[in-house]
């Protein structure tokens, strides 16, 4: 009978010691959470063969989704995992014209249900791919990254008016005169890495052109990006008229990147920063969406990702979110905000966008 408090007296002794090393090595704290957080995330949307279950969405998967995951898992040091994903997006969504991705699949009749690409999609499994060949030391990564750069710079830039922008996708966003045109595409701190790797590609021009229209799509009393805009040959940038104007479901991804990049200044991670301060304290959680023209907002809150997300960009304490019930994409913004923290750019890439 001596036995049982002897143990429990161990395991006393044991926590105290790992308290008190946790607290002298905050950064030793944040890694085991990081990979707690991660492996509630592969527990709950990656499936055994790699594929990541958009659970909100009718459990379809996505380029974006693969994408997310592969970078994740890079950060995470998990390559069993990122082989996996990698492998099921490979096989799964891959053109056989081009190196992009489809950017759907449904698994109800196993089948990708629409051929073309999420440009998102692309730049984040190029972006992992890259990541991970110099932290693994694989030239095969590499180069399966520099191919689908190649294809993301020969099949989803343009020229319109003066600018050089990413196209959200292959089909039905270039018109005549305009350009359909998501934000939320924009992924800076990856196309820094791309332009780092590539110095001779566009990336540079991309960047500098698709920071002028971060800080033009800027609408309404809150000076807020919209889901999507319309650029025309003119320069001029406005919501796209065939959406409704929001800021919302992608919007809410722009700033984060500009903050990951470094980005400070007159841009949209600074208005919505701005934006959602305005609801810190009681007023917390910010609503989901707001109109940027009728100042309407959404009936129900940001989700708990988002609200990750709102706090990393308005530089508010993380420790006050309010718990909702988690879906994958609220799932993973919350990680990508917890990545962007640590990883944003120090240097302060650009302090604030200036048009050449």
């Amino acid at each position: 009978m001596a036995s049982r408090p002897l143990f429990a007296g161990r395991r006393q002794v044991l926590r105290a010691f790992l308290a008190v090393v946790l607290l002298a090595s905050p950064q030793a704290a944040c890694a085991m959470r990081d990979q707690r957080d991660w492996s509630a995330f592969k527990t709950t949307y990656v499936a055994a063969d790699g594929r990541v279950v958009d659970t909100g969405n009718g459990g379809i998967s996505h380029s974006e989704g693969q994408g997310f995951a592969m970078l994740l898992a890079e950060a995470n040091g998990d390559r069993a995992t990122f082989d996996k994903l990698w492998g099921w997006t490979g096989v799964n969504l891959m053109r056989e014209d081009v190196r992009l991705f489809r950017w759907r699949y449904d698994p109800k009749p196993g089948a990708v249900v629409d051929p073309n690409n999420a440009t998102d999609g692309d730049i984040f499994i190029a972006w992992a791919l890259l990541r991970a060949s110099k932290r693994w030391k694989t030239p095969s990564y590499g180069a399966d990254s520099a191919a689908i750069r190649a294809a993301i710079a020969a099949r989803l830039i343009a020229d319109i008016g003066d600018r050089r922008v990413l196209l959200p996708g292959m089909d039905g966003f270039l018109q005549k005169d305009a350009v359909i045109y998501n934000p939320s595409y924009f992924i800076l701190p990856a196309l820094q890495d791309f332009e780092a790797a590539d110095p001779e590609g566009p990336w540079d021009r991309v960047i500098r052109d698709g920071l002028t229209v971060a800080r033009d799509a800027q609408f309404g009393e809150q000076s807020l990006p919209t889901d999507w805009v319309r650029i025309d040959v003119s320069g001029a940038v406005i919501p796209d008229p065939n959406r409704p104007p929001r800021f919302g479901f992608d919007a809410v991804r722009a700033p984060l990147y500009l903050v990951w990049g470094g980005v400070t200044g007159q841009a949209s991670a600074t208005t919505a920063g701005r934006f959602w301060r305005q609801f810190e304290g009681k007023a917390w959680p910010p609503p989901a969406w707001i109109d940027v023209q009728t100042g309407a907002k959404a009936d129900y809150a940001l989700s708990t990702g988002g609200q990750a997300v709102a706090r990393v960009v308005a530089d508010l304490p993380t420790q006050k979110l309010k718990p909702a019930p988690q879906d994958y994409y609220s799932s993973v913004l919350g990680l990508l905000a917890g990545r962007a923290a640590k990883e944003k750019r120090s240097q302060g890439a650009t302090q604030g966008p200036v048009r050449q």
